[in-house]
């Protein structure tokens, strides 16, 4: 028998965050349109926490309504600097262009997570962490690029906290699950009431 969790989501850290938290899961991505999701959001004033929220519901809701019964997770993660939003470089040189934006100043992750079944949500939760990089050099800069390779391509801000990225960082306050893009203790809180059964199983379904 299948896993009864889905997650709406191809992230790979998400994926490793749940296999390593023991649940059983399959992950089917969304198929969303969502900077134009986001763009009418923003048009109507929302901040980053409001389209996070957003975007995690409506990945759940859109797989949600082609698996009948199943607990749906959505997730999603976005990254404020003031009134802006930042999203994944498309190359190397927007990466660049995102760390220097992003030097010598205070930027907030924002990751939300919701349950849905059957198209209905269940629950929802967002936090937020706040994130402030170092005045680094662009040697220094250039030196993690290269560490860092292609993964910083699927990284919102051109960085990863849980690589060399780190070294570019002054202070980091927040939960490292939410800088990671997914509030893990909120989420099993939230399925030890909704769904204990799923944390009986495990993952070696």
């Amino acid at each position: 028998m299948g896993a009864m969790l889905i997650l709406a989501s191809s992230s790979a850290t998400r994926k490793a965050l749940l296999d390593k938290a023991g649940l059983p899961f399959t992950a089917v991505p969304a198929a969303l349109d969502e900077r134009a999701i986001e763009a009418e959001a923003v048009a109507a004033g929302a901040d980053g926490r409001d389209v996070a929220l957003l975007l995690a519901r409506h990945k759940a809701e859109a797989v949600s309504n082609s698996y009948a019964g199943r607990l749906v997770i959505g997730a999603d993660q976005t990254l404020s600097l003031g009134l802006e939003l930042l999203h994944k470089p498309g190359s190397r040189e927007e990466a660049v262009e995102q760390l220097e934006r992003l030097r010598a100043k205070t930027h907030r992750l924002h990751a939300a997570v919701t349950l849905v079944r059957d198209g209905i949500l269940l629950w929802s939760d967002v936090q937020t962490a706040e994130l402030t990089m170092r005045d680094f050099s662009p040697e220094e800069r250039d030196a993690v690029l290269a560490l860092e390779g292609d993964s910083i391509l699927s990284s919102v801000g051109g960085y990863r906290l849980e690589g060399p990225s780190i070294r570019l960082f002054e202070t980091v306050s927040g939960d490292y699950f939410t800088i990671l893009g997914l509030p893990l203790l909120p989420l099993l809180a939230a399925l030890r009431d909704l769904a204990p059964d799923i944390l009986q199983q495990g993952n070696a379904l």
